[in-house]
């Protein structure tokens, strides 16, 4: 579980919304088995879906981000609830590319062109649907053009994640700035000021755990958000609304599969119990497989 912060500067220009996400990140990535650039991909996705999530106002809302693009890693795709649950995949995990000239894993290469999609279910009669092309490919900067051009929301997006040599993940981490209607004169240039100087996500994660503190997850966070803001003027200083957990949660279940194999149609399934007998079908969030032999798939049938 990974503790996410939501502040409000002083001067009420902003809202921001931090989180070190390194155990989710973990988790995914053993779950999926990526390789170092496909953990990087995935491991941001996830980390900005959880905290997208978090911005929708009742637990049962659902958001989706879809990156899915021309790469080798073809999708990466993430599902965050309100309730702070999130649960992802990339298509291809198993890529392996060169990194780039300035020695980063090359996120936007595994991807190639294509667009991002983010879908938000709110409850409504049909769910807002929002498509952009890729700007780079690198999931935080696609997603800061995506809340421009889709939502007409000024919004930073931070994300991060450190691969170490042995595959395991060093640190992982994310940072959404928001900005409110009417903000202070001045407050869009110290953020721009701040930004620019801004040290990676990961660095800032990194040092606070190598410093030994004996800190709570909470702790960790509060202290990341203060070394992030630290140099800014005092009336712009964040102060912290609330703490809020975001966890990986894969919902998927039996009857969830069900329904998958009810929506194949009377024809389909019927040719299924015909030519096969039994059914597997895999979850692709979490990999749990479902099997399903001749008398069970009878019994869907009637069903329909």
């Amino acid at each position: 579980m990974s503790k996410a912060i939501i502040a409000i500067d002083k001067s009420k220009s902003f809202r921001v919304y931090v989180t070190i996400t390194t155990d989710l990140v973990q988790e995914a990535v053993t779950i999926h088995d990526t390789t170092p650039v496909t953990s990087a991909g995935l491991g941001r996705v996830l980390t900005a879906a959880g905290l997208m999530g978090i911005m929708m106002k009742n637990p049962q809302d659902k958001l989706t981000i879809n990156f899915k693009g021309d790469g080798p890693a073809e999708q990466i795709l993430a599902t965050a609830y309100g309730n702070g649950n999130v649960k992802g995949y990339v298509a291809n995990p198993h890529v392996d590319l060169p990194l780039t000239e300035d020695g980063k894993l090359d996120v936007g290469g595994s991807l190639g062109i294509g667009d991002l999609t983010v879908i938000r279910d709110i409850g409504l009669k049909e769910p807002y649907m929002g498509t952009i092309a890729f700007v780079t490919g690198e999931i935080a900067d696609d997603l800061t053009a995506y809340f421009y051009i889709s939502e007409q929301q000024n919004t930073s997006v931070a994300l991060g994640v450190r691969v170490e040599p042995d595959y395991h993940i060093g640190a992982a981490g994310g940072m959404i700035i928001q900005m409110l209607p009417d903000p202070a004169e001045g407050a869009i240039d110290v953020l721009e000021e701040m930004i620019g100087k801004m040290e990676p996500l990961t660095t800032y994660i990194t040092r606070l755990t190598e410093e030994g503190k004996t800190l709570s997850e909470e702790g960790l966070v509060r202290e990341l958000l203060d070394e992030i803001f630290a140099e800014i003027p005092e009336e712009y200083k964040p102060e912290v609304l609330e703490t809020r957990d975001i966890q990986w949660n894969c919902d998927c279940s039996r009857e969830r599969i069900e329904q998958v194999l009810m929506a194949i149609g009377r024809d389909d399934l019927q040719q299924i119990i015909e030519e096969d007998g039994h059914a597997e079908l895999q979850c692709h969030f979490c990999l749990s497989k479902y099997e399903f032999n001749r008398e069970e798939l009878q019994e869907i049938l009637d069903k329909i």
